[in-house]
């Protein structure tokens, strides 16, 4: 599945279901991954249901981790960002067909 990239996210509120893949910049609360994949100095939030990924999967949500998400994009509920990523599906360890570049 092609990604799309974050600064296309970040400009264009419309997009809805669809697929990201970069770089974890940071994870907060257990739950909130900030992404990056290089196309903007902005970071994407997508929050992860805690529910549905286990404690030890969160656990490799660490700083440069390589991820890939896939989820619907809403407004956002905190300060900071105008929209977010709700994600419904996680991926590490990404290819190198992956890479924006």
């Amino acid at each position: 599945m092609q990604h799309t990239p974050i600064k296309s996210v970040l400009d264009d509120a419309s997009l809805t279901g669809i697929t990201v893949a970069g770089w974890v910049r940071t994870f907060r609360n257990d739950g909130f991954i900030a992404l990056n994949d290089g196309s903007t100095i902005r970071n994407l939030q997508c929050v992860i249901d805690q529910e549905k990924v286990n404690a030890e999967t969160r656990a490799r949500f660490t700083t440069s981790a390589a991820v890939k998400c896939t989820g619907l994009i809403v407004e956002s509920k905190g300060s900071g960002q105008r929209v977010e990523m709700q994600g419904t599906l996680m991926a590490f360890d990404m290819p190198s067909s992956w890479c924006p570049w």
